[in-house]
C-alpha cells in the first residue's frame, strides 16, 4: 500500500491503549500526516453489559462516566480547532495525573488547559445532544463491524483492535511509522486475525 487511506479510530479515555494510540494520532497529525482519521466516541461501560441489563446509557451510575465522552464530542464537532490539544489534555488528565473525569471541574480544567472555552463545551453536555451522538456512533460500530473495545481501528469494512504498548514522546515521526504500519498492516494482511507477542518488553 504505497498510502494510508481514511479511517477511524474509537476512544475512551479510561483506556490506557486508547492513550498510546491516540497520543500517536495526535502527534503524527501534529507532525504533518496527511491522514483522514474520524475520532470514534465508544463507552466502555456499554461493551461490559451482560444481556438482559439494564443499558449502560439508562444506568444513573454510568451517566457520569459519559462526561469526557461527551466534552470531546462537543469539541470535535463544535470547535475542531481545539480538539487534538483537548483530547490530549483529556487523556492525560486520566492517566498522567489521576484525575476524575467524573468530576467537572477536572474535565473543565484540562479543556482550558488546552485552550478550549470549559464553560461553552459543558453547556453544550447539558443540552443533552453529546450523549446522543456517543450513543449513536458506538451503536453504529458495534452493530456493523462488531467493534468490542478501544483502540478499534477501522479501515472500510476492517475492524482491528490494537494494542501499541508505547507512546510517541513527542516525535512525530515515529508516531507517523506507528500509525501507517498498523493501517497498512490492516489493509495489506488480512489473513493475520491475531499477532500478540507472549513477553512484553521492557
Amino acid at each position: 500500500m504505497t498510502s494510508v487511506p481514511s479511517f477511524s479510530v474509537t476512544w475512551d479515555y479510561r483506556c490506557p491503549f486508547a492513550r498510546n494510540a491516540h497520543e500517536h494520532l495526535i502527534e503524527g497529525l501534529e507532525g504533518g500526516a496527511e491522514w483522514d482519521v474520524t475520532f470514534v466516541p465508544f463507552f466502555l461501560d456499554q461493551s461490559h453489559i451482560e444481556e438482559g441489563e439494564d443499558a449502560a446509557w439508562d444506568r444513573p451510575a454510568s451517566t457520569p462516566h459519559l462526561l469526557s465522552l461527551e466534552a470531546g464530542i462537543v469539541v470535535r464537532d463544535r470547535f475542531p480547532e481545539h480538539f487534538l490539544a483537548v483530547h490530549r489534555s483529556l487523556f492525560s488528565v486520566r492517566h498522567d495525573q489521576g484525575g476524575d473525569l467524573r468530576d467537572p471541574r477536572v474535565v473543565a480544567a484540562a479543556l482550558e488547559r488546552a485552550g478550549a472555552d470549559a464553560t461553552a463545551v459543558l453547556a453544550e453536555v447539558e443540552a443533552g445532544w453529546p450523549r446522543k451522538v456517543v450513543r449513536t456512533e458506538h451503536d453504529q460500530v458495534v452493530h456493523d463491524l462488531d467493534v468490542f473495545g478501544v483502540p478499534t481501528f477501522i479501515v472500510g469494512d476492517h475492524a482491528v483492535f490494537v494494542r501499541l504498548m508505547s507512546r510517541p514522546g513527542g516525535d512525530g515521526a515515529l508516531a507517523r511509522r506507528t500509525i501507517d504500519g498498523v493501517v497498512t498492516q490492516i489493509v495489506d494482511r488480512p489473513e493475520i486475525n491475531e499477532f500478540k507477542h507472549t513477553r512484553v518488553p521492557r
